[in-house]
């Protein structure tokens, strides 16, 4: 198992994910607070929008083309946002601190 945390204004959850899984889908298996992932992961809303610590922007992979374009549609985009449908869960996310912005789309 992979431990994530997740941050938002200095609350903290903290769960474990399975390899494989996407971070928005852990993060809603685990109740996390600011993680709606109202189209199910199908890249078609931005409401798993979050933020990746810079250091950490590379093991999570290459941004894709569809998903840059449906960040334009998300509240507070910064340039360490991602789609968190859009991250495969691996090991080298272990211990990660994942940050929530304020509101979702």
């Amino acid at each position: 198992m992979v431990k994530i945390t997740f941050d938002k204004n200095g609350l903290r959850h903290e769960v474990e994910a399975r390899e494989g899984d996407s971070v928005m889908r852990a993060a809603i298996e685990n109740g996390v607070p600011g993680i709606l992932g109202e189209c199910g992961g199908n890249l078609a809303c931005a409401t798993c929008h979050v933020y990746l610590p810079d250091a950490w922007m590379e093991r999570a992979g290459e941004i894709s083309e569809m998903e840059r374009e449906l960040l334009d549609c998300a509240l507070d985009v910064r340039p360490n946002s991602r789609l968190s449908c859009q991250i495969a869960v691996t090991s080298d996310l272990d211990g990660i601190v994942i940050g929530l912005p304020e509101k979702q789309v």
